[in-house]
């Protein structure tokens, strides 16, 4: 079983095993592997969002502070605290955690 620790610096403390996102900014725009510019209105099928994890219940195993994480950003509930807006999901919506800049893997790439 993973520690979590709490944030000190946010005022609420996280219950069972949910989890505190604090969603990547998107520019909207995004390039394809070609080069292409695709507008933010483009119309895609279902896509998932990175975020970075903020807080964390003490019954989360396996996501750690700080993880950058994978999660469809559909049907999720949102939440602003001291101005900053985050997302909260349990532990199970998590599609993937991100490997570390140490690690030998050869980079992240979705």
């Amino acid at each position: 079983m993973v520690a979590v620790a709490e944030t000190p610096d946010l005022p609420i403390r996280m219950l069972h095993d949910r989890l505190l996102v604090a969603p990547a900014k998107d520019g909207g725009e995004r390039k394809s592997s070609a080069g292409i510019l695709i507008p933010a209105t483009a119309s895609v099928g279902k896509r998932l969002a990175w975020g970075t994890v903020a807080a964390a219940g003490p019954l989360v195993r396996q996501v750690e502070l700080g993880d950058s994480v994978l999660f469809d950003p559909q049907d999720l509930a949102e939440v602003e605290l001291e101005g900053a807006g985050y997302v909260l999901l349990r532990e199970r919506d998590v599609h993937a955690i991100a490997e570390s800049a140490t690690d030998e893997a050869a980079g992240l790439y979705l």
